[in-house]
């Protein structure tokens, strides 16, 4: 057994229809404990985004929410929408709006849960399941668990899928240039701005993430609008497929649902423990606020971004289906595998030529962002196990993942979906369980923050009073607050 065998046959026990279901009824569960925040409270989610300041110890809201999104709009919204399509079929692409609108209220939960027990480490917020599974649940091992976990995938794991769909894109767009060269160039920025720091990150993020989405939804709507005629009849494939009832796809819908949900979660990440620790890393007043601005990242990431890659494959014909059988429902471009490859070729149905450098310079910021949050998340699972003198181990982090992320340039792509796959697995099946058992202070945040809005005083947050305990960071940032309220006046 070679060790992709291996790596497949981990993927369908992490991957098992168990995980499935787990992921869509704890979105299907918060959405209705929330009512359904998503649509409620979209208002507050935008509105969030701007309120938050960055801080010598945090960053601003935006930035909080420009770091998730930057890890969540990843290959996975080019690369992973076409993996979903060949092996769904296009109903893989309703089944991802599903994950990612039920997502909306997990996405919520474990963000707010995050800045509940955020702690100080090192001058800077970290905070995410290790933190809140060790203050809210109180198990420490379990903690630990996700903690190594979290360091593995992200060190290690998942670095991967991010640097080889760059050096494919790449590749295929620009011929000469060598996987071997992409390598050393993403790796060698990657480290400029890692070692900057979490501020470093928030504002490369910052900078980049808006940029980079807008245009390539801009361009996503000027293929839909050329095509705006196949539109009512892209949209009842779509759905026909993902209810079973299309004559030619209606035989994979377990396929559908699975890739869906599995490619959207990887996608979104609602769920499964990485975006709150970008959200624990921002200076609110109150943690509901960045639990919405969270939500609201799932949205962006799917509902817009992953959406215009399925449009475009869609619209223009650049896909292919399997039947799980070794042969295909649907092969419209024989020969050419799934990948980033697919929206290059879509994007030449409009301007023959560009497909290719447009897709390969939105996949490399795409891609490279995702790279800038892993490195946030597997440093603040190290500081969380060696809290006492995280520095050297976090350089020593920065090190290995940098190695991770030259090794996936010039590995195969199929490996490094695969290794990927098992690491946001593990996490999803740790992280999920533990915000069902925190529900409770989830849902209490909710509640305490719109009780607050509808009285119209300044937002402020005490866990004492929820009854919500080892929350201490809480009480010195309101009595700073107090301090500077004081001085103001």
């Amino acid at each position: 057994m070679n060790l992709q065998q291996v790596v497949d046959l981990i993927n369908s026990y992490v991957w098992s229809t168990p995980l499935v279901l787990l992921c869509l009824g704890t979105g299907i569960y918060f959405s209705i404990r929330t009512r359904f925040l998503q649509v409620r409270l979209i208002k507050d989610m935008v509105g969030q985004l701007f309120k938050g300041q960055a801080s010598q110890s945090g960053v601003s809201s935006f930035q909080g929410f420009a770091m998730a999104l930057g890890g969540r709009v990843g290959t996975g919204n080019i690369a992973g929408v076409a993996t979903a399509i060949a092996m769904g079929g296009p109903g893989a692409l309703f089944w991802m709006w599903m994950i990612a609108f039920l997502g909306a209220g997990s996405a919520y939960i474990e963000s707010a849960l995050a800045q509940v027990w955020k702690e100080k480490i090192g001058g800077v917020y970290r905070g995410g399941p290790s933190y809140y599974i060790d203050k809210g649940l109180g198990q420490r091992w379990y903690a630990l668990l996700f903690a190594v976990v979290t360091v593995i995938s992200c060190g290690m794991l998942l670095p991967g899928i991010q640097a080889n769909s760059i050096a494919v894109a790449v590749h295929s767009a620009f011929a000469p240039i060598k996987p071997l060269y992409s390598g050393i160039f993403i790796t060698a920025l990657l480290g400029l701005i890692i070692f900057g720091g979490v501020k470093r990150i928030g504002k490369a993020a910052e900078l980049m993430v808006p940029f980079m989405a807008v245009g390539y939804i801009l361009m996503a709507l000027v293929i839909i609008a050329v095509n705006i005629g196949k539109l009512p009849a892209v949209l009842s494939l779509v759905f026909s497929s993902a209810l079973g009832l299309h004559s030619l796809f209606g035989g994979v819908l377990g396929s559908a649902v699975a890739w869906g949900v599995k490619r959207g979660i990887y996608s979104n990440e609602a769920g499964q423990g990485t975006g709150p620790q970008a959200a624990a890393a921002a200076e609110v007043a109150h943690p509901a606020q960045q639990g919405l601005v969270q939500a609201f990242s799932v949205y962006v990431d799917t509902l817009f971004v992953c959406s215009a890659t399925g449009f475009m494959l869609l619209m223009t014909g650049m896909y292919n289906t399997a039947d799980g059988k070794g042969a295909f429902l649907a092969q419209h471009i024989p020969g050419v595998p799934e990948g980033p490859i697919w929206t290059q070729m879509a994007v030449d149905t409009l301007i023959r030529g560009v497909g290719g450098p447009f897709v390969a310079m939105a996949l490399f910021l795409f891609a490279f962002t995702t790279l800038m949050a892993y490195a946030f998340y597997a440093e603040s699972n190290v500081a969380y196990l060696f809290r006492k003198n995280p520095e050297p181990w976090i350089t020593v982090t920065r090190f290995f993942l940098l190695a991770m992320t030259f090794f996936g340039t010039i590995r195969t792509a199929t490996l490094a979906w695969g290794l990927g796959d098992i690491g946001v697995g593990l996490m999803a099946w740790l992280n999920i369980i533990a915000i069902l058992l925190l529900s409770r202070v989830g849902l209490a945040t909710l509640k305490d923050y719109e009780t607050q809005r509808k009285s119209g005083k300044p937002l402020h947050f005490d866990p004492e009073k929820l009854g919500i305990r080892n929350a201490g960071l809480w009480k010195q940032i309101n009595q700073h607050q107090q301090k500077q309220d004081s001085t103001e006046d």
